[in-house]
């Protein structure tokens, strides 16, 4: 039987529920009112008052995108290079953050901070020296001017040194040197399979931002063949007889399936990287 007592306990819990679905209907909103405009016709946006329900133009609106863009081979480029910038950041980030964290050499500290202090310099000013220095490998409209300047980042190496520091035990280390094993076999077959979650953390980080990036790849790629989707939704602007919302923002809501597709996949890591780690030392 309940008592008085118990009700601050269910009161605190059912106001703990309405926060958590208030911030869920909050979270979610924004695409479905993507999809609503996506799906209606050109003035729906803007009509008053709003638009709440789904319509049934949604498949003539992205054929008209499609019709205005290269649309999949953009979702190909955009896929490619925030895979190939993923896959090398979790790698060099995680040694970097590994050597940080668990080895002394000279000038560590120095060099850490000389790291963290990139974090503060405004992406705007390497603009320049970046492209310089793509023209003159002639990597100008080549995927690898977008990809080489990103395999690393700041961030990736403090992420991952934090997380090392903490899940990784140095006695499982030092186990594994006692045992023969080299630097790299200790890293892939003890620190690896710990830092799962913390993988999947910066993975996930790193997928959206490359794939959001329209600044850099807007300066460097020229062919519409090497475009990514950032830059083919930035084209769907340039119409003469005004902005079709429907058609832009049903373009939009596809090229955002696949940052949804990623987030779902490694959700779970995701949480627990965010969380806790595997092992404290």
């Amino acid at each position: 039987m309940q008592t008085k007592g118990d009700q601050p306990g269910v009161i605190t819990k059912v106001l703990y529920y309405v926060f958590l679905i208030t911030g869920a209907i909050i979270s979610v909103f924004p695409f479905y009112w993507m999809f609503v405009i996506g799906s209606n016709g050109r003035g729906a946006a803007t009509r008053i008052p709003p638009v709440v329900t789904i319509g049934d133009q949604f498949v003539e609106n992205f054929q008209r995108a499609l019709s205005k863009t290269e649309f999949w081979t953009a979702i190909l480029n955009s896929v490619m290079i925030s895979s190939a910038v993923t896959l090398s950041v979790l790698l060099f980030c995680s040694l970097a953050g590994y050597a940080f964290a668990k080895y002394e050499f000279k000038f560590k500290r120095t060099l850490f901070i000389f790291v963290l202090g990139t974090l503060f310099v405004p992406t705007q000013l390497s603009v320049l020296p970046t492209y310089v220095i793509m023209a003159k490998l002639g990597w100008i409209d080549t995927y690898y001017a977008v990809i080489v300047p990103a395999m690393v980042n700041a961030f990736g190496i403090f992420w991952m040194r934090q997380y090392i520091s903490s899940a990784v035990n140095s006695e499982l280390l030092e186990a594994g040197r006692i045992d023969g094993a080299g630097h790299l076999h200790i890293f892939s077959k003890i620190v690896v399979p710990i830092i799962t979650p913390a993988y999947a953390t910066l993975g996930i980080f790193t997928f959206m931002n490359t794939w959001n990036d329209f600044f850099w790849p807007f300066v460097v790629l020229k062919d519409r063949s090497h475009y990514t989707i950032q830059i083919a939704l930035q084209q769907l602007f340039h119409t003469r007889d005004g902005l079709d919302y429907g058609m832009i923002l049903s373009a939009t809501f596809m090229a955002t399936l696949p940052l949804l597709i990623v987030f779902l996949l490694f959700s779970r890591w995701f949480i627990a990287g965010l969380t806790s780690g595997a092992v404290k030392s």
